[in-house]
């Protein structure tokens, strides 16, 4: 199995977003994007997960989330490449941490050392004061705070700078794009 990649050098803004299953990350991601003429970056481990899904039934093993990560950081790489001011990422490998000790209670050390080795100007904390929608993949809509906080923990264990976004609609955007003009560039 490859290697997670180190992340790609980078003069623009790296904006993660960030939290438990369905809070908006997706939406919220492509909606930045467009308001800054940016690159948005898709959530690899949905597709990676939803084919596994389709094609088997089966749901995601510890052994899934080293290709996961590797397949968002490629993605994030990817966009990096293309100059723009902002990457807006729907999720990171931090996601990938959180929800590896919330199923199996322990974290691949390759998972951890990419998190350490990574930088990001920004995590938009998504709160979870918006309805849960299901899906194939989601599973813990009675865990959602719970989880909520798991996600917060692992932004102050790691240190990383972080907003919590909250809002229903477009107040939603409204919070998220405050947060990013408090950058500079």
């Amino acid at each position: 199995m490859e290697e997670i990649p180190k992340q790609l050098n980078y003069q623009g803004k790296r904006i993660v977003l960030y939290g438990p299953e369905s809070t908006g990350k997706s939406t919220i991601a492509r909606e930045l994007a467009l308001h800054y003429n940016s690159i948005s970056i898709p959530e690899f481990a949905r597709e990676y997960l939803q084919r596994k899904w389709d094609e088997s039934k089966h749901v995601c093993t510890l052994q899934d989330l080293k290709p996961i990560a590797v397949g968002q950081r490629n993605l994030e790489n990817q966009a990096t490449l293309k100059g723009s001011d902002y990457v807006f990422c729907d999720t990171d490998i931090l996601e990938t941490y959180v929800y590896s000790l919330a199923y199996f209670n322990q974290v691949p050390l390759s998972i951890e050392k990419a998190i350490h080795e990574s930088h990001y100007d920004l995590y938009l904390l998504m709160d979870v004061d918006i309805s849960w929608v299901k899906d194939d993949l989601r599973d813990k809509p009675e865990e959602r705070e719970e989880m909520f906080h798991k996600f917060e923990a692992a932004l102050q264990t790691f240190n990383k700078p972080y907003k919590r976004i909250s809002g229903k609609g477009s107040e939603r955007l409204k919070n998220a794009i405050a947060a990013i003009d408090s950058l500079s560039i």
